[in-house]
């Protein structure tokens, strides 16, 4: 028997491979299908099953490309309702791969389709969990997210997810390894561990969700409390898992397409579509197309995407380093993000030497914004969250979390001049971008962030208040 954990930080997310006598089931893939294909491939192995927890809101599955190109079965927990072939498992159905065997555990609450994957040895062992959404290291699935699927209110949801772990995960023996589809950093749950598995055993003794005295009253006001609104694009997304997609194939044939800086150009002002700039955020600062905004690729790159981008469909052309194009095009497909139909061919050289009109953003030090503002003429916007404003902050700075910027840009005038920082330079670039390409042309960045403000002592800082402590 052979288990994989193919972990993905960008998207903090476990896809599973598992294989016993030349039969292999994949759990929760992602996107791009192809490394799970060679997996099977390069071990004489033939995919039998894709088990789909529950249908996904934080990305695009790739099950159903997964399922088209290996024959395998697509499997989902019971109430599923998908608009593709799959079975729909009945609670406590067995599927025997190999010498192995998977139990499904329906676990409604995070969604009511939601069910675990209980993994027996040969001998009929419980020996591992594949939790999906139901159960993370450190937390349990949020259970606001399906609330209009499923005509009921978050805390009623929560309710039922009490019942599921009280009823099917917590009479399980310790010894079990937990498996979940997400760690620290998904927007799935709120209080992650960044370890991506442990003994349920572990879990009974140090998970809040899962203490043994606690009533069903204090779950649900415990696992309710301090959800932030989720990202737009969740329902897109789930919209997509559950009634098909373009082939990965399809996504990445469109979006490969090296176009020279005129092809470039007249692609943009043809199709209106958005320029997207995925290189560092320093990099950006010093030179880049009009208009276009930049979400770096080495960051939480998809989540970002996700949130800023308010229409899945929109058509996007991009500007990366060269030789990442693929790459990028890929990790925009894994959240849904398909309308990718070119990529600038060279690179900003190229638009550089080909003596098209550039825009920059002015990036300075802490010490150089401490002297703008000792000018009287700035306001300082902190865009990180508000849990780490809360934390910590320059004094007298405004906090406008990028996650909202939307909502924020009634709250800004174009004639100010803003200087903006986040935590370490990756989201005030983003932020600084969009103001820009709306008109704001009075936007300084902080290079460093907060880090670098502390660091140089340049801005006087509130005490941090510790996490526990915070409102």
């Amino acid at each position: 028997m052979k288990i994989e954990q193919i972990y993905t930080g960008c998207l903090a997310q476990g896809a599973y491979y598992i294989e016993s006598e030349g039969e292999a089931v994949v759990i929760d893939p992602l996107r791009e299908v192809e490394p799970y294909i060679q997996k099977a491939q390069k071990n004489g192995a033939q995919v039998k099953y894709v088990f789909e927890t529950h249908f996904h809101a934080d990305f695009v599955s790739g099950h159903i490309d997964l399922a088209q190109k290996t024959g395998a079965t697509i499997v989902y927990g019971p109430s599923a309702k998908p608009s593709f072939d799959a079975h729909i498992a009945t609670d406590g159905e067995v599927f025997t791969v190999g010498k192995i065997s998977f139990t499904v555990l329906h676990t409604p609450g995070h969604t009511m389709e939601s069910s675990c994957y209980l993994l027996r040895d040969e001998a009929g062992k419980d020996i591992t969990l594949f939790s999906g959404d139901t159960l993370f290291i450190g937390d349990v699935g949020r259970p606001d997210l399906a609330q209009k699927a499923a005509h009921m209110t978050q805390e009623e949801l929560a309710g039922i997810l009490f019942d599921s772990l009280r009823n099917k995960i917590m009479p399980l023996a310790d010894d079990i390894i937990v498996y979940p589809a997400h760690g620290a950093g998904s927007a799935c749950g709120k209080n992650m561990s960044k370890e991506t598995k442990d003994t349920l055993g572990n879990q009974k003794q140090t998970n809040y969700a899962l203490r043994a005295d606690m009533t069903r009253e204090e779950f649900i006001k415990e696992v309710t409390d301090g959800l932030t609104p989720p990202p737009a694009y969740f329902p897109l997304n789930v919209q997509m898992n559950k009634e098909g997609y373009d082939s990965i194939d399809e996504v990445m044939q469109r979006g490969q397409q090296a176009l020279a800086p005129e092809a470039f150009e007249a692609a943009a002002n043809e199709t209106g579509a958005l320029v997207l700039d995925t290189r560092a955020a320093q990099d950006f600062a010093k030179g880049f197309i009009p208009n276009s905004i930049n979400i770096g690729i080495d960051g939480s790159f998809a989540p970002w995407v996700g949130a800023m981008i308010p229409d899945i469909k929109q058509t996007i052309l991009l500007v990366t380093e060269e030789g990442r194009e693929e790459e990028v095009i890929t990790r925009l497909a894994r959240v849904g993000y398909d309308g990718t139909i070119g990529y600038l061919k060279g690179g900003f050289a190229a638009w550089q030497a080909s003596g098209k009109e550039t825009d920059t953003i002015s990036s300075v030090s802490a010490t150089e914004a401490a002297r703008e503002l000792a000018a009287g003429k700035a306001t300082i916007v902190d865009v990180r969250k508000e849990s780490e404003y809360q934390g910590e902050h320059v004094a007298g700075a405004v906090n406008l979390p990028l996650d909202y910027i939307n909502e924020h840009m009634t709250e800004l005038d174009p004639a100010q001049t803003y200087i903006i920082h986040c935590a370490g330079g990756y989201r005030s670039m983003v932020f600084a971008s969009i103001l820009k390409s709306r008109g704001f042309d009075n936007v300084v960045d902080v290079q460093g962030g907060f880090k670098a403000i502390k660091e140089s002592g340049a801005l006087p800082v509130t005490d941090a208040v510790p996490a526990d402590t915070k409102a």
